[in-house]
């Protein structure tokens, strides 16, 4: 069945249409909270996954979306972005349900190569669904609403993400404690819920209306190399491609660094987790106002360099084993890293939108992605192989000081295995950024103002929380610090 497209949509659909579209997001969003990140790695773990699988689970998503290619003909050939979207959609959940299914027919072994089958499946017609979604969007939604659209949508689904995975850690840790033998079932209840879950999502997403598609007379080929003959789309390109990459080499693997580096248990995980989801829901509308106001690129110049710090913060929660700070550490890490992912996401979703022509949007944000995704895919993969590589190297820095009396020794620097991807993703990230500074957007206003508009709204409910001058004062200095730093490593990487 074909769904049916108009030359003309009404605000009354348009709007009955945008809220369809909430509803598949917020869907999608909790089918991922109980699929995927911390539940994902877990399970993989528990089946007896090692370093190298979890960084090829962590690479299927973005490599799969290498799809998009034949999916831009299959879109081409139909003419209904929303077909290809809801079957491709209603598809991909099934793969689910073998994992499901797995830990009550099959041993761990075959169980892992069965999630990665499922997560293989799921990604593979997630990523063509994804393409016509993409093109779908760009002609549905005005283009002076879509920052404020999407970071609305983004924080409906995060919050109501952060008290599923709640919900979801504390029903582990219930069924660990009362059946610790079939420990593995309980994820599999996740998976069952989040199938469901999904199904919902691709229901209202099929209650949404499509823009028939522009008539367009070129070759598939001239349609796909499009984008890289315009200069400015391939430099966002390639600026979103190396900023994947930076981000894949080390996100993976955060989970795994503190469940098995520092040993923390899953409740404790998800409760850190949760702390970055509710300031990453706090700054979603306004990172989206923001995007709106001034520009994407103007937002991803100041959010991407706090998210670059907090990756480098990994770096110093041992010293170089648990020590007093690592527990705060992981809390401040996990709050610039909310706040930041919240920009993050927001402007560099909505700059391709933006930088893509009204009518060709199929082909440039298709294009963008499957950059992206290729860069992102093979992070991860070299990034399970570095952490077997680097598990037994390390660099240290120690600092002497020697008297007839008494010596002092100061261990100034001590890179061992996980630090290394956190400082090699910091560096390639900052020249991601670099690269961003090369990109011309309409509207776009200097980084300071962007800036001087978060420190702002940071201090803002510390003035009204303070009793006095002195208290705000000492209060301020920290983001005063915070200011400058971000301050600093922007005008360094636009040089």
């Amino acid at each position: 069945m074909k769904f049916e497209t108009k030359e003309n949509i009404t605000q009354e659909e348009l709007q009955r249409g945008l809220r369809s579209v909430t509803v598949d997001g917020v869907m999608s969003h909790l089918m991922g909270v109980l699929t995927g990140g911390v539940f994902l790695v877990a399970i993989a773990l528990k089946l007896g996954a090692s370093n190298f699988q979890i960084g090829l689970l962590a690479a299927i998503p973005p490599l799969m979306q290498l799809v998009q290619l034949p999916a831009i003909f299959l879109i081409e050939k139909f003419r209904s972005r929303k077909t290809v979207a809801v079957y491709s959609a209603l598809i991909s959940r099934f793969g689910f349900l073998l994992v499901v299914l797995s830990p009550f027919l099959f041993s761990p072994s075959i169980g892992l190569a069965i999630l990665i089958i499922s997560v293989l499946f799921y990604s593979g017609f997630g990523g063509i669904g994804g393409c016509a979604w993409n093109s779908w969007m760009r002609d549905l939604i005005p283009e002076n609403q879509m920052g404020s659209f999407f970071s609305n949508r983004l924080r409906i689904a995060t919050i109501l993400g952060v008290f599923v995975s709640l919900l979801a850690s504390m029903f582990i840790d219930f069924w660990k404690k009362s059946f610790p033998d079939v420990e593995i079932y309980a994820y599999s209840g996740l998976f069952l819920v989040g199938f469901l879950v999904g199904l919902i999502g691709v229901f209202y997403l099929s209650k949404t209306p499509e823009t028939a598609m522009k008539v367009q007379k070129t070759e598939f080929l001239k349609i796909l190399t499009q984008p890289f003959k315009d200069v400015n789309f391939r430099r966002l390109m390639f600026s979103l491609g190396s900023w994947s990459f930076a981000v894949n080499l080390a996100a993976p693997f955060f989970t795994v660094y503190m469940l098995s580096k520092l040993g923390l248990g899953m409740s404790m995980i998800v409760a850190l987790s949760i702390v970055s989801q509710v300031f990453n829901f706090t700054f979603l509308s306004l990172w989206g106002k923001w995007a709106d106001k001034f520009s994407n690129k103007s937002v991803l110049a100041v959010s991407g360099p706090m998210f670059m710090l907090s990756i480098l913060g990994w770096t110093f929660t041992t010293m170089p084993e648990k020590y007093f700070l690592t527990f705060p550490l992981l809390i401040i890490i996990h709050i610039v890293m909310g706040i930041a992912t919240a920009g993050v996401t927001i402007a560099s979703g909505n700059i391709g939108l933006k930088l893509a022509p009204k009518g060709h949007a199929t082909a440039y944000l298709a294009t963008n992605t499957l950059v992206n995704s290729f860069a992102a895919g093979i992070a991860p993969i070299l990034g399970g192989k570095f952490a077997d590589f680097f598990a037994a190297r390390n660099l240290s820095l120690v600092l002497k000081w020697s008297s007839p009396s008494r010596e002092l020794v100061f261990q100034a620097l001590n890179f061992q295995h996980w630090d290394f991807f956190f400082g090699l993703a910091f560096l390639i990230g900052l020249y991601a950024i670099h690269r961003l500074s090369t990109v011309e957007e309409q509207g776009e206003v200097d980084d300071e103002v962007v800036r001087a508009e978060f420190m702002d709204a940071i201090k803002r409910p510390i003035r009204s929380l303070s009793t006095g001058a002195g208290l705000f004062q000492i209060i301020s200095y920290p983001y005063s610090f915070i200011e400058r730093g971000i301050k600093h490593i922007t005008q360094v990487t636009n040089k």
